[in-house]
């Protein structure tokens, strides 16, 4: 079956000198100031696109490792995961930067790194996001 996500932005301004705000309707964890210069200079306490992908993209591919692994019969007991989203202003986001360190055990190196690329092409946001390179690092801890 499946599910949808709701998340709303209310935006006011111009693109430069305005400012948003973007809520989490379907969990009701928050609601989070958008503005384009936290966007393409420094955060200053505030969220952007880029970064709300980026931690979409951590928790799925996560989340695909996880249940790759444990089907292989070697569950982990921790996966660090983080993803770096760049922007270009002007072009876009340009691409993204996968890096996760495991703790499993019962698994090689090398078949930890297959299980990984595997969950990168298989995640839910990775096939989203295929317009754009995506790379991964990956590690036993």
């Amino acid at each position: 079956m499946p599910t949808t996500r709701l998340a709303t932005t209310t935006w006011t301004g111009s693109l430069m000198e305005g400012s948003g705000s973007v809520e989490m309707k379907s969990s009701g964890i928050g609601t989070f100031d958008v503005s384009w210069p936290s966007r393409a200079e420094e955060p200053n306490g505030r969220t952007s696109p880029e970064e709300l992908i980026a931690a979409a993209h951590s928790s799925c591919f996560s989340m695909a490792l996880s249940a790759a692994l444990s089907k292989a019969g070697t569950p982990p007991t921790t996966l660090e995961t983080s993803a770096e989203v760049e922007l270009t202003p002007g072009t876009g986001i340009t691409g993204i930067a996968l890096t996760v360190v495991g703790t499993v055990e019962g698994i090689s190196e090398e078949d930890f790194v297959k299980a990984a690329e595997g969950a990168k092409a298989g995640c839910p946001v990775s096939q989203a996001l295929a317009g754009t390179t995506i790379t991964l690092t990956a590690s036993l801890a």
